[in-house]
């Protein structure tokens, strides 16, 4: 896998952790997060733990299925992404509003970005 593909996959599974960590077992969730955020290898992560690497890549390859499963039916990246598209899209006609009214927009703009 070349770098670039790798850092997508990262950026993609960290996002879906975002979404549905809180879903996965705790060990999914610890190994997951030694691994993407913490950037442990799965060495250093059986080690810590006392366990094979092949049980710790098992524990995440299931865990990023799981993620995946969960975005296939629920969708929360697919429609945090789609949000932050039109909010980008709404920005860039109210830079052509006229005064008092681009601003109040812009205002509510940003109270949407706050809610994600």
């Amino acid at each position: 896998m070349t770098e670039e593909r790798q850092l997508e996959k990262t950026n993609r599974i960290n996002l879906l952790f975002d979404f549905y960590g809180q879903l996965l077992t705790d060990k999914q969730r610890t190994f997951l997060s030694f691994y993407f955020h913490e950037d442990y290898s799965l060495g250093e992560i059986a080690a810590n733990f006392e366990i094979s690497r092949q049980a710790v890549y098992e524990h995440i390859k299931r865990a990023e299925v799981t993620l995946e499963e969960l975005e296939q039916k629920l969708q929360l990246l697919a429609k945090h992404e789609e949000r932050g598209r039109i909010v980008r899209l709404i920005e860039l006609k109210l830079a052509e509003a006229p005064g008092d009214t681009g601003r109040e927009l812009n205002s509510l703009v940003q109270q949407l970005y706050n809610l994600d």
